[in-house]
């Protein structure tokens, strides 16, 4: 029996250091707080603050808003000045803006909190990014990334369902308040993390070539880059993004699936994501990054045609273990998308520009969020299944154009990898 825990367990291995996996301990961490009030934010300030639906939502969008918003900034300034001190900064902005939350009594005191929260997300997202490329190699950012993957969607995934269970029982004004407050704390207490636990290196300021420029026109510049954000937001838009928003409506609308069986297909995804996500990155590394995209693309477009097999049967487990399956795909799509987009972003960016390319990655996942829903909600009105085999198309096209760059793309098993994009170990 020791032996294959033992191989399970081998696989879970990143040989990252110590300050990373305590600054991926502390983002979990974080994340659960976020987990904690994400999924009733709009419950919260509607049914115990009395504030009507519509301002809930404008609510809830100003403080999404102010963080994309501020994200390019925040590259910008982490390229200027180190990225500890502003993930700490960023943090308890993060906590200051979720602790009035839990407090506002008018719609006005709602937006400040919310815009002070957003800007506090916006500008510790990009630093945290930076910070923790900053402590590993060219070869460990594949793990880092598939680390980081596994805190979010546990860290959130646990917050929900245990702020869930505390709603369900407790339906009290004193109940939300204690979730946003403890929210707040887990801001604090991660920008505490960072400030005790985590080194301060300081990014190599390599002097940019002269006709590549300095700032986001060098950045804008790199036609390579541009591709491959663009080709992203597509991508998360029409896979995860309309898992996530449209599967839910359409399956309970068109299929014997009710809310339960939906909360079931999405726990599949999110554990699966958990469970999956680190042992694959060893899997995807032996894959040149051409065509690991071409791959999460058709994993996807599987996926999204599968959805419209559940419309096909009557029988409630017949569609519920269909759409399991697509959740299992889509995973299995996201596991290899963190791994390789993320460190060719890393890869791609001069050491000098790295905290503006993360802070554009950054948007590409606010982008498709917003993106999907749209696109899909249009067409879920006049075609639902149109929605389905119209993104399965879409992410086989961009599949193949992804795999069509070839050599373009900068790939460990083609070429020696970059340098890590610190330079001085300098600590403070």
């Amino acid at each position: 029996m020791s032996r294959p825990f033992a191989r399970a367990f081998a696989g879970w291995r990143t040989g990252l250091s110590g300050p990373v996996t305590v600054l991926q301990a502390g983002n979990a961490v974080n994340y659960f707080g976020s987990g904690l009030v994400l999924p009733f934010e709009i419950i919260y300030l509607h049914e115990a603050r009395g504030f009507p639906t519509a301002t809930a939502g404008l609510v809830l969008a100003a403080l999404m808003g102010t963080a994309a918003v501020v994200t390019a900034p925040s590259g910008a300034l982490v390229d200027r000045f180190r990225a500890k001190p502003i993930v700490i900064a960023g943090n308890l902005a993060g906590a200051l803006g979720y602790a009035g939350l839990a407090f506002v009594d008018r719609p006005w005191q709602a937006f400040v909190c919310s815009a002070v929260g957003g800007a506090g997300l916006g500008v510790a997202g990009t630093a945290n990014r930076v910070l923790s490329l900053s402590l590993v190699t060219a070869e460990q950012r594949a793990s880092l990334f598939a680390l980081g993957r596994v805190a979010s969607n546990f860290g959130l995934g646990s917050g929900a369902t245990v702020a869930g269970f505390i709603v369900a029982s407790v339906h009290h004004l004193r109940a939300f308040q204690a979730l946003y407050l403890f929210d707040a704390l887990t801001y604090a207490a991660f920008a505490l993390i960072v400030l005790v636990a985590v080194p301060n290196p300081r990014l190599a300021k390599a002097a940019a070539p002269s006709q590549s420029g300095t700032g986001f026109r060098a950045v804008v510049r790199d036609r390579l880059f541009l591709i491959l954000i663009a080709a992203n937001i597509v991508l998360l838009a029409v896979g995860p993004a309309l898992f996530a928003n449209i599967l839910p409506p359409f399956a309970t609308a068109h299929t014997p699936v009710g809310p339960g069986e939906i909360g079931v297909v999405v726990f599949l995804n999110t554990f699966f994501i958990v469970v999956a996500q680190v042992p694959a990155t060893r899997v995807v590394k032996r894959v040149r990054r051409t065509h690991a995209f071409a791959g999460l693309s058709a994993l996807w477009a599987v996926g999204l045609l599968a959805v419209l097999l559940a419309t096909l049967t009557r029988s409630t487990l017949a569609a519920t273990t269909i759409l399991a399956g697509v959740a299992i795909v889509i995973a299995i799509g996201e596991c290899a998308q963190s791994t390789v987009l993320g460190p060719l972003v890393a890869d791609l960016a001069p050491p000098h520009l790295l905290g503006r390319y993360m802070s554009l990655y950054s948007l590409t996942f606010t982008a498709a969020l917003a993106l999907g829903p749209a696109a899909g909600g249009a067409v879920l009105a006049t075609s639902p299944d149109a929605v389905w085999w119209g993104g399965a198309l879409i992410a086989a096209l961009i599949g193949v154009g992804l795999l069509r760059l070839g050599n373009r793309v900068p790939d460990p098993l083609l070429q020696t990898p970059c340098a890590p994009p610190q330079a001085a170990p300098e600590v403070t």
